[in-house]
C-alpha cells in the first residue's frame, strides 16, 4: 500500500487514488490493484467519488475526478482567475444568475458562478453536476465536442443534430424551461488560447423576467464576455 501516516483510512483512500490514477478499473479490478476487501475498496471509492475525487463512467469504471485538477490548479487556473473578473461584471450587467461550465466526460460541471445579491434566481452552485441533455449550456459543450461525445449525448438529449449545427452557425444557445420548469438562459462557448472550446458561459433567470427570447436580449453581451474570458486565456 505504499506509505504510511499512520491514520489508516486515509493511507486506504490515497492507494485507491494511485490506483485508479494508473488507469481507469471496476471493483474487482480495484480490489485486485489495492488488496483492498471489496466492501471496502466499494465504501472508499463511492465517498472518493462523493467528493468528486473520483468519477464513475457510463461502462462502471472510475477515473480521476475533476476536484483534483481543480485542487492542483487552484488560483493558478487561467479560467477560473478570468471568470473572477468577468462573470460578476456580466452579472451585474444582465441583473441575472451567471455561470461557468466545463465538460466532464457526459456531465456539464458548474466551476464558477456569480448570483445577483437580491430577488427570484436560479441559483447554480459551484460543484453542481448537470446533465448533458438539457439546457443551453449542455448545447453549447455539445457542438463543440468530439463526435463519439455527440452521438452519446444526443442519445439522449431533448435537442437535435440541427440545433447544434444551429448552435455553431450563431455561436450562442438558448433553453427555455428545458432543465427546469420555469427557468430560460443562454450561453456561448469559451475558447482557450489555441481556439478549442473549453467551457460554456451562461446567463439564467426565471422565464416570466428573462423572456421566451434569451438570445435576443443577451446573446451581444455574452459573446462579449466569452471573449474577455478568452483574452485572459
Amino acid at each position: 500500500m505504499g506509505q504510511h501516516s499512520g491514520i489508516g483510512v486515509l493511507d486506504k483512500a490515497v492507494t485507491v487514488l494511485r490506483a485508479v490514477a494508473d488507469s481507469p478499473c471496476g471493483l474487482a479490478e480495484l480490489c485486485t490493484r489495492t488488496g483492498l476487501p471489496r466492501a471496502t475498496a466499494h465504501r472508499l471509492a463511492v465517498g472518493l467519488e462523493t467528493h468528486r475525487l473520483l468519477r464513475r463512467s457510463s461502462d462502471g469504471r472510475w477515473r480521476p475526478g475533476p476536484a483534483l485538477r481543480e485542487l492542483g490548479n487552484g488560483a493558478l487556473d487561467p479560467l477560473l482567475d478570468a471568470a473572477a473578473t468577468v462573470l460578476p461584471r456580466l452579472r451585474d450587467l444582465t441583473g441575472e444568475s451567471v455561470q461557468l461550465y466545463r465538460r466532464d466526460g457526459l456531465i456539464r460541471v458548474c466551476v464558477a458562478a456569480a448570483e445577483p445579491p437580491s430577488g427570484l434566481r436560479d441559483t447554480v452552485p459551484v460543484g453542481a453536476r448537470l446533465p448533458m441533455t438539457a439546457g443551453s449550456g449542455a448545447k453549447v459543450l455539445a457542438a463543440w465536442a468530439d463526435p463519439a461525445t455527440q452521438r452519446a449525448v444526443l442519445g439522449e438529449a431533448i435537442f437535435s443534430e440541427r440545433i447544434l449545427m444551429e448552435v455553431r452557425r450563431r455561436g450562442w444557445a438558448q433553453s427555455i424551461a428545458e432543465r427546469e420548469s420555469g427557468v430560460a438562459s443562454v450561453s456561448a462557448p469559451v475558447r482557450d488560447a489555441a481556439g478549442s472550446v473549453v467551457a460554456a458561459v451562461s446567463v439564467s433567470g426565471p422565464v416570466d423576467r428573462i423572456g421566451r427570447k434569451p438570445g435576443a436580449r443577451w446573446a451581444a453581451d455574452l459573446l462579449a464576455a466569452a471573449e474577455a474570458l478568452h483574452s485572459r486565456l
